[in-house]
C-alpha cells in the first residue's frame, strides 16, 4: 500500500478506521468512543493541543446562582449569571448572587457573557456583575428583552452591549466558537451551547427538557446534539434538576387540557391563576382559553406586567384586540367574564397572591365567587409559605386548585430518560453534572455511569473548583475565589455570616441593651445603668427580673472600679458575662446583650 493510500484510511489520531473490524463477536468499544471519531487534537506533529479550564462559580450543590467560566489559550468566556433567592434563615436578605472576585481579577481576558435563557437563576445577577465589569452580553431575542428590563431598573441599559444570537448561528469569542442549540424549557428562546476551542468541544445544555409536542418553537434540536456527538465531545455539562425522577417530563399540552377542563368547571366564577412571570407558554395558554370562553384578561404583579408587555411587543405573546384589560378595570366586568393572571405561586410574602390571601391587595378582594389555580410546584423550602397562602385564600371563601392531581403544572427540566438520550447522542469523554443539589448531581452521575461512561471520567464539581481538561486527562488545579454574596437593600456583600448569626440570635432570644455613663478617670458610674429589652421580655411585666439584673450590673461596675479595670472592652465583657449567666439561670434564654458605655 502506498503512503497516500495509508493516509486515507487513518483517522486524525493515526488509527485505521477499520481497526476494530476483526474483533470477536459481541465486542463493544468504550462508551466515550462509540459512534464518533476519537478526539485527539494536536496543534502540530507530536504536540498536544492546549488544555482548557472550566471554573464553576455557582449552580453546584444548589438550584440557582448559575455561572460557569471557560478558559483556553488565555481567552475567557462566561455562561449565565444568575441569582438564588434567600433561605428562610437568611433574615432580611433580598437576593444571593455569586462572588465575582475571580471574574474581576481576569476582566481583561473575558470576551463576553453568553446566556442560555431568561430565568432569574440564569440572568438575575447580571446587573451586579456589570456594575463591576462592563462585558458584552450574548443572548436570544426574548432573553435580551428580559435582560433589558432588568438593566433598565439598575440604570445600566445604555452602557451595556447586547448582542442577539439564534440557534445554529455560530459566533466567536476569542478562541471560542459558540453555537446555540434550540432546547425546550418552560420559557421560550432557551438554548444549549456548543463551545468549541483548540482543546475540544464542550456542550452545556442549560436548563432543558425534550418535548415532542411543544406549544411553540419546535422540539429540542436532537440532531444538533447528535452531530456534535459524531464530531467528538470532550465534555458534557448537563442539567440535573430532575435527575431523581424516572421517565420523561410531561408535555406542556397536558397542562392545556387540564386548564380547559378547569375553565369549564369555573363556569360563573372569577378565575385567578398564579404562575411564574417568566412562563410565557402558560400565559399564552391562559389568554387563548380566555378568548374561547369569552373572558377578559388582566395581570397583577410588577414582574408579570413587565414581562407580559415586553413579550407582546416582541411577538412572543398574542392577544386579540380588547382582550387584555388593566387591573383597575377588573371590577367593571361580571366575574364570569374575567381572568386574572398573577404572581405569587411560591407564596412570596410581598407577591400579589399573598396580598390577596391577607385581604390587603389594593384592587382585588377575594371571596366565595373566586376560582383560584396555583399553576406551579413549590420550590423546596417554599412549601410552608405556599400552604399559608392557600389557607388564607380558603378562609376567604375561594375555591383553590393547588393539588398535583389536576396537572396544572409540568416541569421545564429533563427527567432520567431524557438525560440518558442526551448522554447517548453526545457520547462525551468527560461528564460533569450541573444545576442541582448534590443528591441530584450524584444521581445524574449514576445515570451516566449506567450508560458506560467510566467513573473516572465523571466528575461532580464544587463551586470554585478549577477543572483542567484535555483529551487524555481531567485534573484539578488551584481553586479560585468563589462563593455567595448577599444583597440586602442597596448593600452587596456587607451582610456576611457574622451579621446573619447576629440576626438569627436576635430572632430567637431578643436583645438586652445596658446603657451607662462612666467617669473615664475613676470608673465611677455617673448615670444608669439602664436596661432596655427588645424581643426578650415585656419590661412592665418582668420588673423583678429587670431590677435584679440592674443590681447585678451595678455590682459588676463596682467590682471593676475596685480592681482598677480601665479597659472598657474588659468592662463590657464582664457586664455581658454577668448578665448573660443570670438571665439564663432565670429564664433559660440567651438574648444578645449589648453594653453601651459613655465616657465623661
Amino acid at each position: 500500500m502506498s503512503q497516500e493510500q495509508e493516509k486515507k484510511v487513518k483517522t486524525s489520531a493515526g488509527r485505521p478506521r477499520n481497526a476494530g473490524a476483526n474483533k470477536p463477536q459481541g465486542y463493544r468499544r468504550p462508551y466515550h468512543q462509540k459512534g464518533r471519531r476519537p478526539q485527539n487534537r494536536r496543534t502540530e506533529e507530536g504536540a498536544e493541543a492546549p488544555k482548557m479550564r472550566i471554573v464553576p462559580l455557582g449552580g453546584l450543590g444548589e438550584v440557582g446562582k448559575n455561572i460557569t467560566l471557560y478558559e483556553c489559550q488565555g481567552d475567557m468566556m462566561i455562561v449565565d449569571c444568575g441569582l438564588v433567592f434567600p433561605d428562610s434563615d437568611m433574615f432580611g436578605v433580598d437576593l444571593v448572587i455569586p462572588d465575582f472576585t475571580y471574574v474581576v481579577q481576569n476582566k481583561e481576558h473575558i470576551k463576553g457573557v453568553v446566556i442560555t435563557h431568561g430565568h432569574e437563576d440564569h440572568i438575575g445577577a447580571l446587573p451586579y456583575l456589570l456594575k463591576q465589569v462592563n462585558l458584552p452580553i450574548y443572548a436570544t431575542r426574548l432573553t435580551i428583552g428580559l435582560i433589558k428590563n432588568k438593566l433598565e431598573e439598575h440604570g445600566l441599559l445604555n452602557s451595556t452591549k447586547l448582542v442577539e444570537i439564534s440557534p445554529r448561528r455560530k459566533f466567536r469569542l476569542g478562541c471560542f466558537t459558540v453555537e446555540p442549540i434550540h432546547v425546550n424549557h418552560s420559557i421560550p428562546d432557551a438554548v444549549a451551547l456548543a463551545i468549541e476551542c483548540p482543546a475540544g468541544i464542550v456542550l452545556q445544555t442549560g436548563d432543558f427538557k425534550i418535548d415532542y409536542t411543544p406549544l411553540s418553537g419546535g422540539p429540542t434540536d436532537l440532531e444538533a446534539f447528535a452531530e456534535y456527538g459524531r464530531k467528538g465531545v470532550l465534555a458534557l455539562l448537563s442539567d440535573s434538576t430532575n435527575a431523581e425522577r424516572p421517565g420523561f417530563t410531561a408535555t406542556e399540552k397536558k397542562v392545556a387540557q387540564s386548564f380547559a377542563s378547569l375553565f369549564r368547571r369555573a363556569d360563573k366564577q372569577r378565575i385567578i391563576i398564579a404562575t411564574f412571570a417568566s412562563n410565557l407558554y402558560r400565559i399564552q395558554q391562559i389568554i387563548d382559553l380566555a378568548v374561547e370562553n369569552g373572558r377578559k384578561v388582566a395581570v397583577s404583579g410588577r414582574s408579570m406586567a413587565n414581562n407580559t408587555k415586553m413579550a407582546l411587543e416582541l411577538g412572543y405573546l398574542h392577544a386579540p384586540e380588547g382582550v387584555l384589560i388593566e387591573i383597575e378595570q377588573l371590577n367593571k366586568f361580571p366575574p364570569e367574564k374575567v381572568v386574572l393572571i398573577t404572581t405569587g405561586s411560591q407564596g412570596e410574602p410581598l407577591s400579589a397572591l399573598s396580598r390577596m390571601a391577607s385581604a390587603s391587595h389594593r384592587n382585588v378582594k377575594v371571596g366565595p365567587g373566586d376560582f383560584i389555580i396555583i399553576s406551579a410546584t413549590p420550590i423546596p423550602g417554599n412549601e410552608k409559605m405556599v400552604t399559608k397562602v392557600v389557607n388564607g385564600l380558603l378562609t376567604l371563601g375561594a375555591e383553590v386548585i393547588y393539588e398535583s392531581m389536576y396537572d396544572v403544572h409540568v416541569s421545564g427540566h429533563a427527567c432520567q430518560e431524557e438525560q440518558k438520550l442526551i448522554l447517548t447522542l453526545t457520547a462525551p469523554r468527560y461528564f460533569l453534572p450541573v444545576h442541582g443539589e448534590y443528591k441530584q448531581l450524584k444521581k445524574h452521575a449514576m445515570t451516566a455511569a449506567s450508560l458506560g461512561i467510566a467513573p473516572k471520567n465523571i466528575h461532580i464539581a464544587e463551586v470554585g473548583q478549577n477543572i483542567i481538561l484535555s483529551e487524555d486527562s481531567l485534573e484539578l488545579g488551584e481553586p479560585v475565589p468563589a462563593g455567595a454574596l448577599m444583597v440586602d437593600g442597596l448593600g452587596v456583600g456587607d451582610v456576611g455570616n457574622v451579621v446573619l448569626r447576629d440576626r438569627r440570635h436576635l430572632s430567637q432570644d431578643g436583645l438586652v441593651i445596658v446603657v451607662a455613663t462612666v467617669d473615664c478617670h475613676t470608673g465611677e458610674v455617673l448615670a444608669g445603668p439602664d436596661l432596655v429589652s427588645r424581643g426578650f421580655v415585656y419590661v412592665r411585666e418582668s420588673e423583678e427580673l429587670m431590677d435584679e439584673a440592674r443590681r447585678l450590673v451595678v455590682q459588676c461596675f463596682e467590682k471593676c472600679r475596685e480592681e482598677n479595670v480601665r479597659d472598657w472592652n474588659s468592662v463590657k465583657t464582664r457586664v455581658r458575662e454577668t448578665l448573660s449567666s443570670y438571665i439564663f439561670r432565670r429564664t433559660k434564654r440567651s438574648p444578645m446583650i449589648l453594653p453601651i458605655l459613655m465616657e465623661v
